[in-house]
């Protein structure tokens, strides 16, 4: 069976439709302009902290047996505002653009590929860095809110390197998968269930989310409670590494890799 006999077949899209679906958006991507790339992702650091905002408040209304479980039912908070809204987050990003080199496999293509994730990740982490930094610094929240801060971020940030690049696997793969998801369906409605499902397992497991921790880390630096130099080589390093292993390796190889059996097999 072809590959329009097989988008044909079914109620759902296949694995060759969303991978086209992926594709596309891929490619363009890939030419965006570095300005465009840059206040996009600077605009994704940013809103993103209101995952951490959130989980503080909600972690502020409940005992402390149910602390962990409220502020994980508000963390997808941020990345709903980020991926509503067509910004840019770097660990998205480890599949989306990536596709297309697998499809091209040249010079230029990973060339474009390394811009955009240099670029994405500059942006993102700037974003992070002002949000936490205005949170500890100003009065942003109400100050009764600080300890609940606080406690959220010293959870969420530490481990030793080796175990955070662990948990960030995970989180990247929770991730590059919501985005190998969200090609599946043009339905709001879906899209939003789907960016809940994908994201609040990261809090709850206390997976790493490189951006998302990076407010947290960040905050933690501004707020005196670690250096900023820790925060950077022990958090936002590791989690970064780990975000890209998940994403590349265990979502954009393994999906790319059934379309292309596909395909082979379509040749037969």
């Amino acid at each position: 069976m072809g590959e329009q006999q097989q988008a044909q077949a079914g109620t759902r899209l296949s694995a060759v439709e969303i991978h086209h679906n992926i594709l596309e958006p891929g490619l363009k991507e890939l030419e965006r302009p570095t300005a465009a790339l840059l206040w996009s992702s600077l605009a994704s650091g940013l809103v993103i902290g209101f995952s951490f905002v959130g989980g503080g408040y909600l972690a502020s209304l409940v005992g402390d047996g149910g602390k962990q479980a409220a502020a994980s039912v508000v963390y997808p908070l941020g990345f709903i505002m980020v991926i509503m809204a067509r910004s840019e987050l770097f660990t998205e990003n480890t599949l989306v653009p990536v596709i297309p080199f697998l499809e091209r496999r040249d010079r230029r293509t990973f060339l474009n590929l390394l811009r955009v994730w240099g670029l994405l990740l500059a942006g993102n982490l700037a974003g992070a860095a002002i949000f936490g930094w205005t949170l500890a610094r100003t009065a942003m929240v109400e100050p009764s809110l600080h300890a609940e801060l606080t406690n959220l971020a010293a959870t969420a940030t530490s481990g030793s390197f080796g175990h955070i690049v662990y948990a960030a696997i995970f989180a990247g793969w929770l991730i590059a998968l919501l985005s190998w998801l969200l090609a599946s369906t043009h339905a709001t409605g879906a899209q939003i269930a789907l960016i809940w499902l994908c994201t609040a397992p990261i809090s709850a497991l206390h997976f790493r989310h490189s951006i998302a921790g990076s407010v947290e880390a960040f905050y933690r630096s501004a707020s005196g409670g670690a250096s900023w130099a820790h925060m950077l080589g022990g958090f936002v390093v590791p989690s970064v590494i780990g975000n890209a292993i998940g994403g590349v390796l265990l979502v954009a190889l393994l999906n790319y890799g059934q379309v292309a059996a596909d395909r082979e097999s379509g040749k037969k």
